[in-house]
């Protein structure tokens, strides 16, 4: 894996705004997304470093056009503990349906 995006936004549209655009703007590959709490969803995204950055911009510039975005992240060449630490990269769940139990093992 050589990055990581992540952009955070307040309610599903404006994650899905942001999602969408961010794998039209670059070749990136849509991870799948977190649901944190309180109406914050993160879409993630793999690919190129430079890919990655320019994808997580527009997604961002996307998303604030119909909502709010709360936190905007890169993060280049991820130590492979980290990518392991995130549930949804490997399982492409979230990580509050695989605690909550209610996706069978």
């Amino acid at each position: 894996m050589q990055a990581l995006g992540m952009v955070e936004c307040m309610g599903l549209v404006a994650m899905i705004e942001a999602a969408d655009a961010m794998v039209k703007a670059a070749n990136v590959h849509l991870v799948g997304y977190e649901k944190v709490d309180a109406g914050l969803v993160t879409a993630i995204i793999r690919g190129e470093v430079g890919a990655v950055k320019a994808a997580v911009d527009a997604g961002a510039s996307a998303a604030r056009r119909v909502g709010t975005v709360t936190a905007v992240h890169v993060i280049p060449r991820p130590h492979d503990e980290v990518a392991d630490g995130i549930p949804v990269i490997e399982t492409g769940e979230t990580t509050r349906k695989k605690i909550s139990g209610s996706v069978p093992e």
